[in-house]
């Protein structure tokens, strides 16, 4: 089973990299820089797993999060940041049912990337 992945980060090298390594280790990964964009795109069923920027113009990676699950109860979501504390305060007021791990510092390493992907998807080599 393949697993699709979107990424959701306004930083064009960093959704490079991460499209590079996912597909590396054989996920199907679409990416966006832009949060209304993927948003327009985004159907249910369509991908196993959002990762999403916390801070990006126009969505933050929060409110986008809170609309994809609107279209797709079921879609699985890793948040990325390169900030600390604030956000990751908000992220448990906002999202006290979420595990803290899907919650994930950059630079992300990749091999703990996966790790957690999997793990959050129950998926196995």
């Amino acid at each position: 089973m393949t697993v699709r992945l979107l990424v959701v980060d306004d930083e064009p090298d960093i959704t490079a990299v991460l499209k590079a390594g996912l597909e590396k280790h054989g996920f199907e990964v679409d990416t966006f820089n832009h949060p209304v964009e993927a948003l327009e795109i985004f159907r249910p069923g369509a991908y196993d797993m959002v990762m999403l920027d916390v801070r990006m113009p126009d969505i933050d990676g929060f409110t986008l999060y809170e609309k994809l699950k609107a279209i797709d109860n079921k879609v699985k979501v890793t948040f990325m940041t390169a900030f600390d504390v604030a956000y990751l305060d908000l992220f448990k007021e906002k999202f006290p049912f979420l595990p803290d791990r899907i919650y994930m510092k950059k630079p992300l390493v990749m091999r703990s990337l996966i790790k957690e992907i999997k793990a959050e998807l129950r998926t196995i080599d």
